[in-house]
């Protein structure tokens, strides 16, 4: 198995158990959303998913580390997928 094919098994997995989480408590993405939705509207943009990310971790169930550099493939994305379902909710009005 290639280091490609790790990588993308371990980012499938972790995105498994993610979205198990979801299924177990369908709270976290409303809660996730709200979140994005402040912390977007709030102060710098470039900050704005590192907020995210750390109000995620104190609010939910969710754990993304603090540090931007030591967000997983999983992390990213899902930060990215929150910041833009809120982007195209904005971009309705």
């Amino acid at each position: 198995m290639s280091s490609s094919e790790i990588q993308k098994t371990r980012v499938i997995n972790e995105l498994r158990g993610f979205i198990k989480k979801l299924l177990q408590d369908p709270k976290i993405l409303e809660q996730s959303l709200e979140i994005a939705r402040r912390q977007l509207s709030e102060g710098s943009k470039s900050e704005a998913m590192a907020r995210i990310a750390n109000e995620i971790s104190d609010t939910t169930s969710v754990h993304i580390p603090e540090d931007p550099t030591e967000h997983s493939e999983a992390d990213r994305l899902y930060l990215e997928v929150l910041k833009e379902v809120v982007d195209e909710e904005q971009a309705l009005y």
